[in-house]
């Protein structure tokens, strides 16, 4: 039998996700429709309703509802709809899904029932950007907003912080035209910040009759899991810089020392400044065997120990990293160091790439500060993972 086509939607509000619904569906001859909502509850399992819908459906239309982990309910969901010969399912996830560490562990294959992969073919996750809200939670910072991730919900994220996930998980991102069509700034905007979080991703303007192009609904290349990966792992492939693009600029900045967290907490303000989104990975000295996370969206950053780097006799480590991570580190490996490195993106309006390579080139440790060993790096106070709490 062959594989059926699985298309998964997420929009940030529920009417961009239902005009992208509606489009995919129209993209093929018998779509059914899964569509899903997590409610959680003060303590155990939370309940998991689903909507089924389309030719392909049983009965046509049915409500469901189950408590139990919303990963292990869609698996067997989407096992029985394939069972009764669906050939082509949207799955519509909820706004409070984290897309990426959600679809790998809905992806992962068990030992019972195996993986997707075996029976499904990935079109790709589709996300609705609406500019309006985008542009709105880009700029909160003030409160939390938990996702499920799995099996569970996360720690609190910022609301900008969730916004910018949903972009960057995204293989298609969809940005409803002006219905007059006049543009206030606001989609031009957002497409433009989007071309920068996530260059790899199709961009597809929805206009007035909803439609979306054919290969929306065709299968991307294999090894979807192992990508969606990569691009979770604390070590992943940096986003490249680019040129100021609609008013936006992205900066790459590497180095190959570790970092002196004091004179980094002092660069912050200037590094920072007009930052949208930041990403990628840091080695500072206080902590030389960690890999810290640099994570910032609107005006808040999360710094976090996150990984270990990688040794050259830790066999388990090297074979649980993905393919894509083994790859890096042997592209960068140093004798001395090891896969060791600094790397982080920042993006905003007018960035000065000059002003920030020198404040974070500032940062980094002297010859003479080198000379010391991890004795006297470990002994160098620590503001940022320290007793701080920059979150």
């Amino acid at each position: 039998m062959p594989k059926a086509l699985l298309s998964v939607v997420l929009g940030d509000t529920p009417a961009v996700r239902g005009a992208v619904v509606d489009g995919l569906l129209r993209l093929s001859l018998r779509p059914v429709l899964l569509a899903v909502t997590i409610e959680a509850r003060d303590a155990g399992y939370p309940v998991v309703q689903r909507f089924l819908s389309g030719a392909g459906a049983p009965a046509g239309e049915t409500s469901l509802s189950a408590t139990g982990d919303p990963v292990v309910i869609l698996r067997q969901d989407l096992f029985h709809l394939r069972r009764l010969g669906a050939a082509h399912i949207v799955l519509a996830l909820p706004e409070d899904i984290d897309a990426l560490p959600f679809l790998i562990e809905l992806w992962r294959a068990r030992v019972a029932s195996g993986s997707l992969g075996d029976h499904f073919a990935a079109a790709g996750v589709t996300v609705g950007v609406d500019p309006a809200s985008f542009t709105v939670d880009i700029g909160c910072v003030h409160r939390g907003v938990r996702l499920w991730s799995g099996g569970d919900r996360g720690e609190p994220l910022t609301p900008a912080e969730v916004a910018v996930r949903r972009v960057e998980a995204a293989d298609a991102l969809v940005v409803p035209a002006p219905a007059d069509g006049t543009d206030d700034g606001r989609v031009s905007e957002t497409v433009a910040l989007a071309a920068h979080l996530n260059a790899h991703a199709r961009l597809v303007a929805l206009g007035p009759g909803g439609e979306l192009p054919d290969e929306l609904a065709r299968p991307l290349p294999s090894g979807t899991e192992e990508r969606w990966r990569a691009r979770w792992e604390p070590v992943a492939v940096p986003r490249a810089g680019r040129d100021a693009d609609g008013g936006m600029t992205s900066v790459l900045w590497r180095a190959r020392r570790p970092l002196h967290p004091e004179r980094l907490a002092d660069a912050l303000p200037e590094v920072m400044w007009r930052v949208v989104r930041g990403s990628g990975h840091l080695w500072l000295c206080s902590r030389p065997d960690a890999v810290v996370t640099w994570r910032s969206a609107g005006g808040h950053l999360e710094l976090k120990e996150a990984d270990r780097w990688l040794e050259p006799a830790d066999t388990d480590a090297w074979e649980a990293a993905s393919p894509q991570r083994r790859t890096l580190a042997s592209w960068f490996w140093d004798d001395y160091v090891g896969e060791r490195r600094n790397e982080i993106t920042l993006t905003g309006p007018g960035l000065d790439p000059e002003a920030i390579h020198r404040a974070l080139n500032a940062a980094l440790l002297t010859d003479a500060e080198l000379s010391l060993g991890r004795e006297g790096w470990t002994a160098v106070p620590d503001p940022l993972l320290g007793d701080v709490d920059l979150r």
